[in-house]
């Protein structure tokens, strides 16, 4: 959950900081309840995610599309190496463990200082109006990681009558075909588990994934077949290395990217 827009506010608290000492301590209480930084200064995001891990990159949001219920599908890009990764930050509405990582990722990247390696594109969320309800499907009721053009689609009512019948997973299909990556990572949450998941050729990501983060990789041919998914449409049908990274369900968020920090920032560097 955002908190409140204080930015009309940054030069009372300005003012109020440098003439009484106290407040200090009352705004940095302040800044932990609704994650403002009133000192941190736009222009100093790089210099200010250097020296705060917890620092958070201000997004230019740029919006792709939008859902069935009309929210807008936000991307915002980082970094402008020759490496290109897309972080998608969830897609199941249930399934919100990663909203602090897609958060931080951005200060992740600057930080290790290796933005010139790498061009990180972050799609906020490809549901949300199932987040806004807290359900897997969308507004329609449909499971968009069922709704891709893949061989094996099943028309369902839960999964679409057919292929990218839905606007969010038309939206996330065209931009995976506009950008072209090098890796899509897609965030979700298993009950009662964790692990790595991977499709197409990213084995090796999956297993260095597993390393620093200690979640075991589940190759997808081992698992429960899942028609019409992202997965089989990126990865096994067109060769692009996906990981899709399973949270346990009901991980809290801080505790879910404090987990995995190291090893997302590692395959997305490809380190």
């Amino acid at each position: 959950m955002k908190g409140p827009n204080l930015v009309g506010i940054v030069p009372s608290v300005s003012g109020i900081l440098r003439s009484r000492p106290w407040a200090l301590a009352l705004a940095c209480v302040l800044a932990s309840c609704v994650n403002f930084h009133p000192l941190r200064k736009a222009s100093g995001a790089k210099a200010a995610a250097k020296d705060d891990a917890s620092a958070v990159v201000e997004p230019a949001w740029k919006v792709i599309g939008q859902s069935v219920q009309g929210r807008p599908l936000r991307m915002a890009t980082y970094g402008s190496g020759p490496r290109r990764v897309l972080w998608v930050g969830g897609i199941h509405g249930n399934e919100r463990e990663s909203v602090v990582a897609t958060a931080a990722l951005p200060a992740a990247l600057l930080a290790a200082d290796r933005e010139r390696k790498v061009t990180l594109t972050v799609l906020e969320d490809a549901n949300p109006d199932g987040t806004a309800a807290k359900q897997r499907g969308n507004a329609n009721g449909v499971d968009l990681n069922r709704n891709f053009p893949t061989k094996n689609f099943q028309a369902h009512r839960f999964f679409g009558m057919k292929p990218l019948s839905q606007p969010e997973s038309q939206a996330l299909h065209d931009l995976i075909l506009s950008l072209k990556p090098h890796l899509v990572i897609v965030a979700h949450s298993w009950s009662g588990d964790h692990f790595i998941n991977f499709d197409g050729p990213a084995r090796h990501l999956a297993q260095r994934f597993s390393e620093l983060s200690g979640y075991p990789v589940r190759d997808s041919g081992d698992m429960a077949a899942t028609p019409g998914s992202l997965g089989n449409w990126a990865g096994i049908e067109n060769g692009i290395p996906v990981l899709t990274l399973e949270h346990l369900r009901g991980r809290e968020p801080n505790a879910a990217w404090a987990d995995t920090q190291k090893a997302i920032l590692a395959v997305v560097l490809d380190a």
